[in-house]
């Protein structure tokens, strides 16, 4: 039986999409089975992240509501056969979506891939509770901001107490993923350090997720980071953070403050 993960966050526009697209592809390179489930129903953006919205034909709503079979919602993706998308409805609500139908799409999904990542919504809303209610594992989304990472609390204690592990008694694993970090600004003191966000979070660190245009890139263009482009910094990153939940002890990469041209020149001046 596969696991399944959450990926998820209070605040909007942390880059859950991004990096579940990531995440997933970089877990179907190392060889694993994947499907990317996109649960922000109304709005749907994982298809774009993806590359595969003009391949979309049924949804989530439409498995959930019986109108059609999972086989017949699930996309493959065209650069790794063992990556697939399950993706959202964009013209219903998350109403649509009824516990008792998630339940039945999870226990589908999770004995036919080794990893059935959830892409929540943001929030504390249906849909967000809905993408975290069968996780066996969640990575919580943060930027270095005070408001992000007050929001991310929150939906730590939501993984806590409406999970159907934590009705059980068990403990749904979590892991931080910290995106958007600039060393220079962090040093600056513009934006809080990865010692504050842990401090606050008390949470096991994943991965740290340098800013970069390479993400903007990947994402305009239909393709993870991770496949994209993956000798640039946010792709190493990201694959290493797959390796993490896979188990793997990797060395985390902290992300350094880039010098500017003048610096450069100044500090080869001074030599």
């Amino acid at each position: 039986m596969g696991k399944v993960l959450v990926v998820t966050s209070g605040k909007g526009g942390v880059g859950k999409t991004t990096s579940t697209a990531a995440l997933g592809a970089a877990l179907a390179l190392g060889g694993k089975k994947v499907v990317v489930v996109d649960f922000d129903v109304g709005l749907r953006n994982l298809d774009l992240v993806m590359g595969a919205e003009r391949r979309v034909v049924f949804d989530l709503v439409n498995v959930v509501q019986g109108v059609a079979k999972l086989s017949q919602a699930l996309i493959r993706d065209k650069r790794l056969e063992n990556l697939w998308l399950l993706p959202a409805s964009q013209t219903r609500d998350k109403d649509a979506l009824t516990e008792e139908g998630v339940e039945r799409i999870i226990d589908e999904l999770r004995a036919k891939f080794d990893w059935v990542i959830c892409d929540s919504p943001a929030g504390i809303e249906r849909g967000a509770t809905l993408a975290m209610r069968y996780a066996d594992e969640a990575v919580i989304v943060t930027n270095p901001e005070v408001s992000s990472v007050r929001d991310s609390d929150r939906i730590i204690g939501m993984l806590d107490s409406k999970t159907v592990r934590a009705e059980r008694g068990e403990e749904v694993v979590k892991h931080v993923l910290i995106t958007r970090y600039d060393a220079g600004r962090a040093a600056r003191g513009e934006m809080l350090s990865i010692d504050d966000i842990l401090e606050i979070l008390a949470t096991p660190l994943l991965g740290i997720i340098p800013e970069s245009q390479d993400v903007l890139r990947a994402s305009n263009v239909g393709s993870p980071v991770t496949l994209n482009d993956s000798e640039s910094a946010p792709a190493k990153a990201y694959m290493d953070a797959a390796m993490r939940l896979e188990g793997d002890i990797i060395t985390m990469r902290i992300p350094v403050q880039r010098r500017g041209f003048m610096e450069r020149l100044l500090g080869r001046r001074a030599a």
